[in-house]
């Protein structure tokens, strides 16, 4: 499994949110971006979330 990549993820959403807002993007390719920037979100926070646990473990 690839280690996740953050700043890349974040990068990506970024890169979601302005083709969202661009008026000449159809709604399905919204869909999709909706759909694909739901997926980073989750694995932005999973990968927070251990991080914050990682660190607590080390803090204890």
């Amino acid at each position: 499994m690839e280690k996740f990549d953050y700043t890349k993820a974040m990068q990506e959403l970024e890169s979601i949110a302005q083709r969202v807002e661009d008026p000449k993007t159809s709604l399905d390719d919204i869909g999709a971006l909706v759909k694909r920037s739901a997926e980073l979100v989750k694995s932005c926070k999973e990968y927070l979330r251990t991080v914050r646990e990682d660190l607590e473990k080390e803090g204890a």
